[in-house]
């Protein structure tokens, strides 16, 4: 009953967004020759079809990363990946924002964490806002991300950040600094992708460990989209006005059939939420509380 109804829901959903999405926009598909760059093992990345997508590759000697020749402050960006197949235990696959600075850093992560096979996928969102970070949840995923090509998304305008698994929100993170919560929106970020050896934390708090005799790891990336100001114009039009379609007034909360998806995905796929973690917060954190 449930998956029936978040299909429902997602079809509703569709038809919304696509509505939503027609406002006019300066964005164009990204591609990845023109717009990213490799930041490390470039013989672990592989371009495909013309640039349009890659390939990038784990082994024993090492994991790679690539990440956009641009920054940019506030928008929506997204991407198409398809995860490893298999016994993927041990492995980590990202797509994330990052200012890049050394000390007071934002970022805002999706990490894709690997399983022992026929166990599901699990996806640990984090926002790290003026160098605090530690606000870690994690939801399985209610496919299989390695059979297909799934869309996962950020939305950061003024208001909040929403982290979407194929239109489905899946965390929110509100505006709370009337509150005194950090929220990132004084840098800039890129956006980064790596695919790395994370066996000592990352299935099963480090307990199963990576089968290397299914080496060479894949995961598959296409579509960028990048809808974002990106530097230097952010100063002038994007720091502190609210134009742009991602700070309307539509993207300022979520709607109706988008909290119901929030709500279902949260009650049946959440399996660890930094919030009600009392052996780390004894006090809930600030931006944890009922109603912010």
């Amino acid at each position: 009953m449930a998956e029936r109804s978040l299909h429902v829901f997602a079809a509703l959903f569709l038809v919304v967004t696509v509505s939503l999405l027609s406002s006019p926009s300066e964005a164009k598909p990204a591609n990845f020759a023109r717009d990213f760059h490799v930041t490390w093992a470039q013989s672990h990345i592989k371009q495909l079809d013309n640039g349009t997508s890659i390939q990038l590759l784990l082994d024993q000697s090492s994991g790679c990363g690539f990440a956009s020749r641009n920054k940019f402050m506030f928008g929506h960006v997204s991407m198409k990946i398809k995860l490893i197949a298999g016994d993927s235990a041990g492995t980590v696959t990202a797509f994330y924002l990052n200012s890049d600075t050394n000390t007071v850093r934002d970022e805002l992560d999706f990490e894709f964490l690997g399983n022992r096979s026929g166990q599901p996928y699990t996806v640990q969102t984090n926002v790290y806002a003026r160098g605090k970070g530690d606000r870690e949840q994690r939801v399985n995923l209610w496919f299989d991300p390695s059979k297909d090509f799934h869309t996962y998304s950020i939305l950061w305008n003024h208001h909040h950040i929403v982290f979407f698994v194929d239109e489905v929100p899946i965390r929110v993170y509100k505006n709370n600094e009337a509150r005194g919560v950090p929220y990132p929106n004084s840098q800039p970020m890129g956006i980064f992708s790596t695919i790395w050896n994370a066996d000592d934390w990352a299935t099963r708090g480090g307990l199963e460990k990576i089968n290397w005799s299914r080496a060479p790891f894949y995961a598959y990336y296409k579509d960028f989209d990048i809808e974002a100001c990106s530097i230097p114009s952010w100063l002038s039009r994007c720091s502190t006005t609210s134009s742009n379609w991602w700070d309307t007034p539509s993207y300022q909360q979520l709607g109706p059939i988008q909290n119901r998806l929030y709500r279902w995905v949260r009650l049946n796929h959440m399996v660890y939420d930094y919030c009600t973690d009392r052996s780390r917060y004894p006090a809930p954190p600030p931006e944890c509380l009922a109603g912010i």
